[in-house]
């Protein structure tokens, strides 16, 4: 797949967060996690606050934000829990938050998503998965790149989904301009983006520390599904067959997205894809399991670089 040894650990599908990174201690260290006061956001935080870090949870909604912060404190006795206002599809919103951060930012999860809504645009005419999913938080990285490299050894997540297999980066229309709009074709094109930052994103920043990695979290119930109806879900579980995997709960949802954030196990690895706390294999047709070649490609990722640094005016 890349050429090297594929990563395993002693963790699988239903390991938890807590478990993950029990024993280790994170004092010191700072974290963003987007998208942290619901799903699985909330127990990467709550995971990363039980081993000490200083966590920042960067949400749309404030209230809920400073609610979830509270509920963290209470359950891990960690006061260093901190809210701040972040909308992706929304640059000037992504830039403040950039402007504010001060200091070493030793890990950002890039976690926040929107999953199949009908067609959207932002004010640039962006296609909105696209937008919040991919430049949105490649703008959130990139501004907080020196912050990350102050750091020494800075870890960045970026959370994909098995959904990257419904569709590669299609350069020549990333927002459905000339071609039908499909909420989950757009959701697919923007979990590939993900998988591409971090192939692309270690290589740029490798002399300065920075590991970056991708993950399928996994089948979780939350508010992502917001715009998917119960019948579609289930249409999509049929069509998986007797190999779809089952639910997870948030804290086993949350277990690799803090694999890659601060396991010691993960130490100088970047530019990979993992799923059940292990590196993915290569992805077979007909399977769900797995990561596509497409989204590895490291001509590919370049490519998205190079347009998103355009998009976004870079």
């Amino acid at each position: 797949m890349t050429g090297t040894t594929r990563i395993t650990t002693p963790f699988d599908a239903e390991s938890t967060a807590a478990e993950v990174l029990a024993g280790v201690d994170l004092s010191g260290r700072r974290a963003i996690v987007t998208g942290g006061a619901s799903g699985i956001g909330i127990e990467t935080a709550r995971a990363l606050a039980g081993a000490g870090a200083e966590v920042t949870l960067a949400v749309r909604n404030l209230p809920a934000g400073e609610r979830t912060a509270e509920d963290i404190t209470a359950t891990t006795g960690n006061k260093q829990v901190y809210v701040a206002p972040l909308e992706l599809a929304d640059r000037t919103s992504v830039a403040a938050l950039v402007t504010a951060w001060e200091g070493p930012l030793h890990i950002l999860v890039n976690n926040a998503g929107v999953m199949a809504p009908p067609l959207t645009r932002t004010a640039e005419g962006w296609e909105l998965q696209f937008a919040t999913n991919h430049l949105g938080h490649f703008g959130l990285a990139t501004g907080l790149h020196r912050a990350l490299a102050e750091a020494g050894g800075g870890r960045v997540v970026s959370v994909s989904s098995s959904a990257h297999q419904r569709s590669p980066v299609v350069f020549e229309d990333l927002d459905f301009e000339r071609r039908e709009y499909t909420p989950w074709e757009g959701y697919g094109q923007s979990k590939t983006a993900n998988v591409l930052f971090a192939v692309e994103a270690s290589k740029r920043w490798a002399d300065d520390g920075i590991t970056v990695n991708a993950l399928h979290p996994g089948g979780i119930r939350t508010a992502l599904q917001r715009y998917v109806t119960e019948e579609e879900l289930n249409r999509l579980r049929a069509q998986a067959g007797p190999d779809a995997p089952a639910w997870k709960t948030p804290e086993q949802g949350a277990a690799t997205s803090v694999l890659l954030a601060a396991s010691p196990l993960l130490d100088g690895v970047g530019g990979r894809y993992f799923e059940d706390c292990n590196e993915a294999v290569p992805h077979q047709p007909g399977s769900r399991v797995g990561v596509a070649a497409y989204a590895l490609d490291p001509a590919a990722a370049a490519r998205l670089w190079t347009v998103s640094e355009q998009l976004l005016g870079a």
